[in-house]
């Protein structure tokens, strides 16, 4: 027993001192940082300063790296992603993130990255960790046959395209078009590239548009370099033919050192004269920076039918509506002037000639026209204002008519007598109401015309 009590307290003493420093230990971290091309890189190139975060737990929290600027040298920080990395170090299996500056010198010269300090947060930890990469150098140099301070393109490779879009075909004046160039740069930061030249043309007036730049993704999350679009709008002012020059871009390799030159052609465009009115800006542009694609149009024929067809629904809907109310009160006009016109002394005297000539002849229609025309009933009366030449007749045909006269020659005379009977029965009727009306009662009341 007290063997075994004195090995239990032995074990007890050479356990504990080894549990407790793998306590305090904690997770294990690297820190790895190398830089791409490891030496030396063209004064506008790029170097890559590629940095490790590497633990055998987890990331808690996002590491967080300092901004790192170098005197004469442009530096871009990591983005928001960055590249998962699963390795096996030791035997031990390892979890990481890689994170890329994108250095591009400015001028020549050596120029040192200093060591960064990095704030880890790892998984089982007692809290954020702060490692330190190691140092870096590197020599920048100037590509050959560059000038002093001019920008320079320098990438593994350089794509330069074109396209060219019309508003109209043919081009007539008041028409545009647009010169699109797409430059992709790989192993180059897109802000250095520089903007194409796009010259002036005399005849064409020149809208240069604002580029576009971005970086050039690798497919897989990563930056492998830089795009730029340009685009140059030119407004045909005058007919005739014009020439888009050729447009050159010169960069140096970064694997050799070498000057190199990707160019688009020189593009050629006719233009003939406005058939009619132009508008000093073109529309379709407009609507295409508006985002309106496309335009609805309807042929002129479809628009006539569809008018008709409105006016006819709007005319049934009308009619339904107040269709009824118009024809009844078009009847009651109707029946108003008719019976005005049955009235009017003018139909009574229509009257008097057929029934003159009638068998036998009668007086009526004339004794009514009398009465309307003068307002006398009785024929003695009226003739007594009339001249002898008219009234003998209609007295010898009333003797005729109702006593013994000369016989059916007095028909004839009354008839031939009838318009100078006519006539000077209007003028005693206007002569009557003018002598015998009475004057207004009040200022401004309305002097009768004739009282019967």
């Amino acid at each position: 027993m007290r063997l075994l009590a004195v090995l239990l307290l032995l074990l007890v003493t050479l356990w504990g001192p080894a549990a407790e420093a793998e306590d305090t230990a904690g997770p294990d971290i690297r820190v790895r940082s190398q830089l791409l091309p490891a030496d030396s890189v063209l004064v506008g190139g790029t170097a890559s300063l590629q940095v490790d975060l590497l633990v055998d737990t987890w990331f808690s929290a996002a590491p967080r790296l300092p901004k790192l600027s170098l005197d004469g040298a442009v530096v871009s920080d990591p983005g928001g992603e960055a590249v998962h990395l699963n390795e096996e170090i030791d035997g031990k299996p390892f979890f990481g993130l890689r994170f890329t500056y994108q250095i591009t010198p400015q001028q020549a010269g050596s120029f040192v990255i200093p060591a960064l300090d990095i704030q880890v947060t790892p998984g089982q930890g007692k809290g954020p960790v702060t490692v330190h990469s190691a140092a870096q150098r590197f020599v920048a140099r100037q590509p050959a046959g560059a000038g002093e301070g001019e920008q320079r393109l320098v990438a593994r490779q350089v794509t330069l395209t074109q396209t060219l879009k019309r508003s109209h075909e043919p081009l007539r004046v008041g028409d545009s078009i647009e010169r699109r160039l797409h430059v992709e740069a790989v192993g180059a930061q897109a802000m250095l590239i520089p903007p194409p030249g796009f010259a002036e043309i005399s005849g064409l007036q020149r809208y240069v548009q604002p580029p576009s730049v971005r970086p050039l993704s690798d497919g897989r999350g990563g930056v492998s370099g830089g795009v730029r679009d340009d685009a140059v709008s030119y407004v045909v002012k005058e007919a005739g033919k014009y020439q888009l020059p050729a447009i050159e871009l010169h960069w140096w390799d970064t694997a050799s050192g070498e000057a190199r030159t990707v160019s688009v052609p020189a593009l050629e465009i006719e233009s003939a004269a406005a058939a009619g009115y132009q508008a000093p800006f073109s529309i379709t542009e407009d609507l295409r920076e508006l985002g309106r694609k496309t335009q609805v149009r309807i042929a002129g024929h479809w628009l006539f039918l569809l008018g008709a067809l409105l006016l006819v629904g709007g005319a049934g809907y009308a009619w339904r509506t107040w269709g009824g109310a118009l024809i009844g009160t078009w009847r009651r006009w109707r029946q108003a002037r008719r019976e005005a016109w049955l009235e009017s002394p003018e139909y009574a005297w229509r009257q008097v000639r057929s029934q003159l000539k009638g068998t036998p002849p009668e007086l009526s229609a004339l004794y009514l026209w009398i009465r309307r025309t003068s307002g006398c009933r009785e024929m003695r009366k009226h003739t007594g204002d009339l001249s002898a030449a008219v009234r003998q007749p209609l007295l010898g045909f009333l003797e005729t008519r109702y006593g013994r006269g000369r016989g059916e020659g007095a028909v004839a005379e009354l008839i031939d007598a009838l318009p100078k009977l006519r006539q000077t029965t209007a003028q005693c009727s206007n002569t009557s109401s003018g002598k015998h009306g009475l004057k207004p009662l009040t200022p401004g009341a309305i002097e009768p015309s004739r009282y019967p």
